[in-house]
């Protein structure tokens, strides 16, 4: 891809805090941002909060980031051992997952992906150990993390044999997905009969992370994985497709199969909020991205809370929905995220530089952080019982304290999920907590390294900021790919 340039600033060249809401104002981008930061004894950012009966003493997440570096059994290997380290590092109170744990071998999203069963339960608990020992370490208190682990099936995504093979497992044909992974109009769904299978695969893996001594476990329906697609089947057939409780069935079951399987288990989601038509780099606009629509697309009936006529707008007349059914089935804990990296990753995961992959961003990734807030604050101002997660915090770089203190002050979020951050910058809530201060040489760029090494087979990481990974061979090779796709 080649690189344009664009007028969105870089938001290291804003000189301050006043600079940053001068130009959040001028370009009618919507942030909470406070002028001056607030010392641990006062600041929201370090307010209790009570989840299931737990008291958590501060306001950050760590979200869930893949390494693409598990053994190929599933088991951690010494490079996920160090990332969880990491996370406990961070002093943050509400671990969200540490990654995404596959429920079964060919629902993995790549070959190296984490799973729990028998086999690996011993090290996956590990991992949680490692965690909760460097949360001590780095906080000295007694006020453990509420720690949850992440239950997946990649669905459309998978590839649980070769990194650079898919093996899609689909709830439904997707006119544009289905047509950028060359799948045939016979190309099989999974049956409803599958389906009913794989509901006992989460309830079983639920019920091996509730015996290790994790806190929560999230059923994952986001990023355009086997659960969030099929919240957008409107167009199937069945029992898990069209109607909204046919959509919905999935959930409802797990929920009350993992209840009695594990009582004391608490249940939270990870929700695509909203989504947006996918988008592809447009060569007349030197790969900025635009909605990949075909003449008579509409209405766009392949998304969940997305505008049908519109499908660049969210619609969250579903996702309310979806909110009232997770309060009956009392979910208290939701992390709100948007779309999916594969297809629109502008509004899930803005960042200045696209991956290798990518399209350069449609418009300034601020508007993609703000949108995620709005949705969180409208959220949160119906459902007030619910305890939420907010994401895309990452790109506000050396302004993200002010906007997190605004944020959860204002009752837009209660947490303050940090993830692609955290790779390059653990320490990052503990800094912020206990000195008020960062260490902007650590901050997260969003160069997008952590997603083009996946991308083409390599682990992730933060190439350009962790010394760990600029030691490793995979460096050389993610060096060349990028001088490669430069030239093209």
């Amino acid at each position: 891809m080649s690189v344009t340039t664009f007028s969105y600033p870089k938001l290291a060249t804003l000189r301050d805090v006043a600079a940053f809401r001068a130009h959040c104002q001028g370009h009618n981008i919507a942030l909470p941002c406070d002028d001056t930061l607030l010392d641990k004894t006062t600041s929201p950012l370090a307010h209790s909060i009570v989840i299931a009966g737990r008291s958590l003493s501060n306001r950050f997440a760590i979200q869930p980031m893949e390494g693409w570096d598990a053994s190929p059994d599933g088991s951690p290997s010494d490079q996920t051992i160090r990332r969880w380290q990491r996370f406990g590092l961070s002093g943050a109170k509400l671990i969200w997952g540490g990654e995404a744990v596959a429920v079964c071998p060919e629902g993995r999203a790549n070959p190296n992906q984490l799973m729990l069963n028998a086999h690996t339960k011993p090290g996956i608990a590990h991992l949680r150990e490692t965690l909760l020992k460097a949360h001590k370490q780095a906080t000295g208190d007694s006020d453990t993390p509420f720690i949850g682990l992440q239950l997946t099936h990649s669905g459309r995504w998978c590839r649980p044999n070769r990194r650079d093979f898919t093996e899609p497992r689909i709830t439904f044909h997707h006119p544009i997905l289905d047509r950028r992974q060359n799948l045939a109009p016979d190309y099989p769904l999974l049956t409803d009969s599958e389906l009913r299978a794989l509901t006992e695969e989460y309830i079983r893996t639920a019920l091996l992370a509730y015996e290790i001594g994790f806190d929560f476990v999230d059923i994952k329906h986001c990023h355009g994985y086997l659960l969030h697609e099929l919240l957008a089947g409107h167009t199937r057939a069945g029992d898990y497709g069209g109607a909204f409780e046919n959509r919905t069935r999935f959930l409802r079951e797990t929920v009350q199969g993992i209840r009695s399987v594990a009582p004391g288990l608490t249940v939270g989601v990870r929700l695509s909020a909203f989504d947006f038509v996918p988008f592809r780099p447009d060569s007349e606009q030197g790969g900025r991205g635009v909605p990949d629509m075909a003449e008579g697309s509409l209405p766009y009936r392949y998304g969940f809370g997305v505008c049908e006529e519109n499908p660049v707008e969210y619609d969250l007349t579903e996702t309310f929905q979806l909110f009232d059914l997770l309060s009956e089935l009392d979910i208290p804990l939701v992390n709100i995220t948007a779309g999916s990296p594969y297809y629109n990753p502008h509004i899930q995961r803005p960042a200045y530089y696209p991956p290798s992959d990518g399209y350069l961003p449609p418009e300034d990734p601020l508007e993609g952080v703000a949108r995620q807030l709005e949705v969180c604050r409208e959220l949160k101002r119906r459902y007030p019982h619910i305890t939420l997660v907010g994401s895309a915090f990452t790109y506000l770089q050396e302004f993200l304290p002010y906007v997190a203190q605004a944020a959860v002050r204002e009752k837009w979020v209660d947490f303050v999920g940090l993830g692609r951050m955290v790779l390059s910058y653990p320490e990052l809530p503990s800094d912020l907590l206990n000195t008020g201060t960062l260490q902007k040489k650590l901050l997260c760029r969003t160069f997008s390294d952590c997603t083009t090494a996946p991308r083409n087979g390599l682990i992730s990481g933060c190439y350009p900021l962790d010394a760990y990974y600029k030691t490793r061979p995979e460096y050389a090779t993610l060096l060349a790919l990028k001088r490669t796709n430069r030239r093209k």
